[in-house]
């Protein structure tokens, strides 16, 4: 066994905290070891945590200081002891000894088979006990050092780190096969009126362009009106020029090369993530490894993926909970995560970590290492093992104790690209990830039973359903779900091909209504559907547009599918609205109320808005030979990926991951 500092000390509320893991050959794991030079305690079986407490019983303040992101903040009552078990973390579930019990400390362990064969339990128990014995013996040498010796050897470790991360940046990434190509370019269409819409969508992509790269380069977005940068805390407090890479794909597929040489320029020269910055893991998957990953492919410029697996190991540190669900944010430079605050109890929220997938499987491919591919199939299979009430998947789940939050679910807000990514998931996988096709089945089955009802004036919708009940109300965000109910049509169980095509078609009806209803043919934030109000927004704070593509969306994959006329006639209706209501000199900006006549603008430009918006209004007046859905998925932030044929690539032939 050997101890090895895995991160850097981290500025935390509570002070500077050293962060210590002790591995043996086995690959068990000791994390959070060290608060204030070793003051965490460990979640442990009982007969260990005794033995640390009589080493932690000095009377130093620190050596009770608790990190607030550390698992011991599991309480008592928790069902489940937590063990690191080689590459993933393992949830064990236990049940308490029974009154006069051999050995009392010692639970019986249980997983979906409730009769496991005892050898092998007591095997993993003895492994899992020698293990903690050697952490226990390694502490009590290290606690013979002085602080001064302590901090030697962190500051030594530290310095290897940082030596082994410039030599990792600096090594090329190996050579693997790029998948077959294809529909890159054209997509030109032969009638002229086409041509034309096609042609106004792209000067709309260039004048958004145009003044980001005037008034905002190198912020992560633009505030058109103002003039100047601007930024959210998803990105954290960095500059690192969201829209830039948003957008590489949507200016390439555009035919707009000097401004894609532009951006990438930016990226080789600017692009910095070695930043002290805390940035939301799910923003920054889905917009900088996914556009990344999308420029890399399309353009294949070598840096663009050396970027991508840059920033992904930044991100891996997330995963670093008991449960292996990702924080929603990580700081880049010190690898501390945490959760949103106002997210259920600390919990993490499920269109976040479930929308990981396209991404790290591509990383996987790309790399040739598995880690990226283990963490989001250790995220599936927990999630396979949990009770779903009602068959449906609640908005939020707990890191540290593997439980549900609050009882909300959504295909909207919080819930929406999970669904997307299962049904992706497959589709990315040329059809052969059985497994993520059979999750979407069985979720899009609960969903048609619990959420999808039809309004009085005859408008399919998908509520919400919170606290037992079901809210008639939706969200701007679940219009994309008409895209995906066409998509996943074929292969759907039963022969249901052309039922779901037909939802899908009544799912863009009603948001099509949602758009035709305001002053401004631009649909609200979401809308209801109680007695009389139908597809209408009622309260104040969602009457707001702020350049959303989730309809497009939806109108673009109808019409893939359907060729019907009609969706690339409403697509053009919005884009005339989106020209005439939130174009301003400096570029684009999102309304505060579409049903006045006399709309105020919000002065942002959202970097999605080139990144989906444009980007899926190009497409809808393009030909379906640019971007073949049966060679490219798109991920939710609209950027495209090749469908990855597993037998011949470096992912099957490596037998962690198959």
């Amino acid at each position: 066994m050997r101890a090895k500092i895995r991160s850097t000390c981290a500025e935390t509320n509570q002070g500077t905290c050293g962060v210590m893991e002790l591995n043996s050959r086995e690959g068990y794991q000791y994390k959070q070891w060290a608060a204030s030079l070793f003051g965490c305690s460990f979640l442990l079986s009982e007969d260990v945590v005794e033995a640390f407490s009589l080493i932690e019983s000095c009377d130093s303040p620190s050596f009770r200081k608790q990190d607030p992101y550390q698992e011991s903040a599991v309480p008592d009552s928790s069902k489940h002891k937590r063990f690191d078990l080689g590459l993933e973390d393992v949830l064990i579930p236990h049940v308490d000894a029974g009154k006069g019990a051999k050995h009392p400390g010692i639970f019986l362990i249980h997983g979906p088979d409730e009769h496991r064969h005892r050898e092998e339990e007591e095997r993993l128990r003895n492994k899992i006990r020698a293990d903690h014995e050697k952490a226990l013996e390694e502490a009590k040498e290290k606690l013979k050092k002085s602080r001064e010796e302590i901090r030697a050897e962190i500051q030594t470790e530290k310095n290897k780190v940082v030596q082994e991360m410039k030599i990792r940046e600096k090594k090329p990434l190996p050579a693997v096969p790029i998948p077959n190509l294809i529909g890159t370019h054209g997509g030109d269409p032969e009638d002229n009126d086409l041509r034309e819409k096609r042609e106004k969508i792209k000067e709309m992509m260039k004048h958004a362009w145009d003044n980001y790269r005037i008034y905002g380069w190198g912020h992560n977005e633009l505030r058109p009106i103002a003039r100047k940068g601007h930024s959210t805390n998803i990105f954290g407090t960095s500059q690192m020029g969201a829209t830039i890479v948003d957008a590489l794909d949507t200016l390439y597929i555009m035919g707009l090369h000097d401004e894609f040489r532009d951006g990438q320029k930016w990226i080789e020269n600017n692009l910095d993530f070695s930043v002290n910055s805390e940035v939301s893991v799910f923003e920054v998957n889905i917009r900088f490894i996914g556009g990344l990953l999308a420029a890399y492919y399309l353009s294949g410029e070598e840096i663009f993926k050396i970027k991508a697996v840059q920033l992904a190991e930044k991100l891996l540190p997330a995963f670093n909970t008991p449960t292996g669900i990702p924080w929603a944010m990580v700081n880049l430079k010190s690898g501390v995560g945490r959760n949103w605050g106002w997210a259920s109890a600390g919990s993490s929220i499920l269109a976040e970590f479930g929308t990981l997938h396209m991404e790290f499987v591509h990383l996987s491919y790309l790399t040739g290492n598995p880690i990226y591919y283990k963490k989001v199939m250790h995220i599936r299979k927990l999630l396979q093992k949990m009770d779903r009430p009602n068959g449906l998947y609640p908005n939020y789940l707990n890191p540290r104790t593997g439980r549900w939050g609050q009882y909300h679910t959504s295909v909207g807000g919080l819930g929406d690209s999970f669904y997307e990514y299962l049904l992706k998931a497959w589709l990315m996988s040329d059809k052969t990830d059985h497994e993520a096709r059979k999750m979407y089945d069985d979720a899009v089955e609960a969903i048609e039973k619990h959420l999808i009802r039809k309004s009085r004036g005859g408008l399919t919708f998908i509520g919400e359903w919170k606290n037992g009940h079901l809210e008639k109300k939706m969200g701007h965000l679940a219009c994309f779900a008409g895209g995906m109910f066409v998509l996943g049509a074929d292969g759907s169980r039963m022969d249901k091909a052309g039922h779901y095509l037909e939802l899908g078609a009544e799912i863009a009806r009603t948001c099509h209504e949602s758009y035709d209803r305001t002053a401004l043919k631009l649909g609200p934030e979401s809308f209801k559907f109680d007695g009389a109000v139908e597809a209408v927004a009622v309260r104040q704070a969602e009457k707001y547009y702020i350049l959303r593509p989730e309809v497009i969306e939806t109108y673009w994959y109808l019409w893939r599918f359907t060729h019907d006329p009609r969706y690339r006639e409403w697509g053009w209706e919005a884009a005339l609205a989106i020209e005439k209501y939130c174009r301003v000199s400096g570029g684009f900006s999102g309304v505060k109320d579409v049903y006045s006549s006399t709309p105020t603008h919000d002065d942002v430009q959202q970097s999605f808005f080139l990144a989906e918006t444009l980007k899926y209004l190009y497409l809808l007046f393009s030909g379906d030979d640019l971007l073949p859905l049966d060679h490219w998925v798109f991920n939710t932030e609209a950027h495209p990926l090749p469908v990855l044929h597993l037998a011949n690539t470096t992912l099957s032939r490596n037998p962690a991951v198959r």
